[in-house]
């Protein structure tokens, strides 16, 4: 992992790189990453469009943008799991389980507070 020993602005630009590296790799390997970050795009124009006030738009845009790294972070859950074994657990359902439930968390979110606010 680049940036290890790195400090100040070299350590930024790696820990940058190493971003990119895991949008790509989410973005390749995830077919529900592609989806939500295709539907992102129109959602985030009609956000910014539908928001009357900044704080309305910034609900609408961050509830959106919760979805992405919420399936970030479940897609990181679920890929650990898989170096581990491809043998059956409790634990590993368990915790694919729970990156799962946090995704659709993520989106009642989004319909919570795009229902709320175009309600409003």
């Amino acid at each position: 992992m680049a940036g290890q020993n790195l400090k100040g602005i070299p350590r930024l630009y790696a820990a940058w790189i190493n971003s990119l590296s895991g949008l790509k790799a989410a973005w390749q390997h995830e077919e529900a990453f592609r989806l939500e970050s295709v539907l992102l795009l129109p959602l985030a124009a009609l956000a910014v469009w539908l928001g009357q006030t900044g704080v309305e738009k910034a609900l609408l845009l961050g509830s959106l943008l919760m979805v992405i790294i919420t399936e970030l972070v479940n897609t990181a859950i679920e890929a650990t799991i898989d170096r581990i074994g491809p043998e059956q657990h409790e634990l590993s359902k368990r915790a694919k389980d729970m990156g799962s439930a946090a995704v659709t968390a993520a989106l009642a979110l989004v319909l919570l507070v795009w229902i709320l606010i175009l309600m409003h």
